[in-house]
């Protein structure tokens, strides 16, 4: 998940995923991504439409473009020019308004976990985990039993000293670049740890793959695909061979061709869906799996840089150096809430709890609520419970995709657009059906959402995984070629199938090779890290009680 693609940058957004440029903007002007109040009115706009606040918000809508305001950016994080402070602050006012409009859906779409389970057969109901959001006691000390964490991560058997460095230089890359040499690696231990080695490196393939064409229509993907001779998609995205005019109609996302391109990928390029669970990994080090969502954001705001967040989690981070608590964090000037930020965040709860997909639920939830209500927190759930099911030996694809459904609330948007996702795909699963029909009939039924919506997205992971069967090159491949949030969509497939997969050695080498076990990261500690380093440490989570 990212944004945009030229200079000039707005404050905050790192190089993987700066907004397009604005023409006209004032020199110097700060325009920070995903966070102008001017910015953040059509986006909520948009969101009363979608959970049933449409016909009280109008006036308000009325109202906003009668001052000059407009809708939200359709791709890029920020409007092209600064609004005036009287619209700021009328902006400010009517995001006010809009979140004390009574939302109907509410009855059907809960958001505290209890309410959330009542929704479930009574079978499949567990215990109340337990509160969410205690205090967050700013500044305070770890509490007792704590699990310290070293900055550095270590290798398997290995103590800090012995952490990741920087790799040395070796051999010509694409364009006469450098490169660097393959990090050597442990071969895993125990089948737990091979499978989850396999599934860090299929979230890594799966993102990498669409990080190329992240934010491009759905046509531009398909035609330079084709350009390519890689469609229906079956390999990394090129340049090679694109004709210039193509390329020009449908550029690359800037930041992320020159790392993600087959003739250019030379190891694993830092991606926030590649961040998050490695902060995932690192809150239960150090909280264990009881964490708190207040645990969430302390590590957040210790570990985390501001400007690798995005959406929903830019706007909670903001409202945690505002003074806010959970989960108010999730709602105050976020109209993102039901965006697919949490869903990214969600495998490590499910590798952690194998075989039990309530668990590896709550636990999503209390991650997700710091940053997300809804359809948002819905989306991570399921795949959570998802990911577990598929960590149990002999799972399969559609068992999964079962279980994750099964702790959705019913009637929730979520669950009804998976479930026709679902039976799209098996519908359209003989041996002469192209995805592609699977993919134009999710755009015609959801393609009014934003694009990093998680309605659309994840209904697209869940077509893409039964059409698949579980076939690992088919799941990353038909995930990222439906389009909207292409490197997100690729990750979540890929680390489902690779888990399902059971091996690295499963996984096809052209997949692998090129990210020569190493990842970047900003995260501290993890830079360079590699995936069979990333497998041991989960499975010793996994392993705790």
């Amino acid at each position: 998940m990212g944004t945009g693609t030229a200079p000039p940058r707005a404050i905050g957004t790192p190089p993987e995923s700066a907004p397009v440029h604005r023409a006209g903007a004032a020199a110097g002007a700060i325009r920070l991504s995903w966070a102008q109040p001017e910015d953040l009115v059509g986006h909520e706009l948009r969101q009363a439409a979608e959970d049933g606040r449409g016909p009280a918000a109008e006036p308000l809508r009325r109202a906003w473009l009668a001052a000059g305001g407009h809708p939200a950016p359709t791709r890029a994080g920020a409007s092209p020019t600064p609004a005036t402070p009287e619209l700021r602050a009328l902006a400010d006012r009517l995001l006010a308004d809009l979140a004390a409009l009574p939302r109907p859906a509410s009855a059907a779409e809960p958001d505290p976990w209890p309410a959330i389970t009542t929704t479930w057969p009574p079978a499949s109901r567990p215990g109340t985990p337990p509160e969410t959001a205690p205090a967050l006691r700013y500044g305070a000390a770890p509490e007792a039993g704590a699990m310290h964490v070293p900055r550095a991560v270590s290798r398997a058997g290995a103590g800090p000293e012995d952490a990741p460095e920087a790799e040395p230089r070796a051999g010509a890359g694409p364009g006469g670049k450098r490169t660097a040499a393959p990090r050597a690696r442990t071969p895993a231990t125990s089948p737990e740890a091979a499978r989850l080695e396999a599934a860090w490196l299929g979230r890594a393939v799966g993102c990498v793959l669409g990080k190329p064409v992240e934010k491009l229509p759905l046509a531009g993907i398909r035609a330079l695909g084709r350009a390519a001779g890689n469609w229906p998609l079956d390999d990394w995205f090129t340049a090679r061979g694109v004709p210039a005019e193509l390329l020009a109609a449908y550029p690359w996302n800037r930041r992320s061709a020159p790392t993600s391109l087959a003739e250019n990928i030379d190891g694993t390029p830092e991606d926030d869906d590649l961040n998050y669970p490695l902060l995932n990994l690192l809150l239960l080090q150090r909280h264990g799996k009881r964490f708190t969502t207040a645990d969430v954001a302390r590590l957040w705001l210790d570990e985390l840089p501001a400007g690798r967040t995005f959406t929903a989690e830019r706007a909670a981070y903001r409202n945690l150096l505002l003074g806010l608590e959970p989960p108010a964090t999730a709602t105050h000037h976020n109209p993102f809430r039901e965006w697919i930020g949490a869903l990214i965040r969600a495998d490590v709860h499910g590798w952690t709890n194998p075989g039990d997909p309530v668990a590896a639920a709550a636990q999503a939830h209390r991650d997700a609520v710091l940053t997300h209500t809804g359809n948002g927190v819905y989306a991570a759930l399921f795949i959570a419970a998802a990911t577990a099911a598929a960590a149990s030996p002999g799972a399969d694809v559609h068992g999964a995709i079962a279980a994750g459904l099964a702790v959705v609330p019913p009637r929730s948007r979520l669950a009804e657009a998976v479930r026709f996702a679902v039976r799209e795909a098996r519908a359209h699963a003989h041996a002469h059906a192209r995805f592609d029909d699977v993919v134009d009939r999710l755009h015609q039924r959801y393609g009014h959402y934003h694009w990093v919506h998680a309605v659309p997205n994840t209904a697209l992971i869940a077509a893409a995984l039964t059409h698949a069967d579980g076939d690992f090159t088919h799941s990353v491949c038909r995930a990222v070629s439906g389009g909207w949030d292409t490197d997100s969509n690729g990750a979540t497939a890929g680390a489902l199938a690779g888990l399902l997969a059971g091996s690295p050695d499963r996984l096809p080498h052209r997949w692998t090779g090129p990210l020569k076990n190493r990842l970047a990261t900003s995260v501290p500690g993890f830079d360079g890290v590699g995936f069979d380093t990333l497998a041991h440490l989960t499975a010793q989570e996994a392993a705790r009680s």
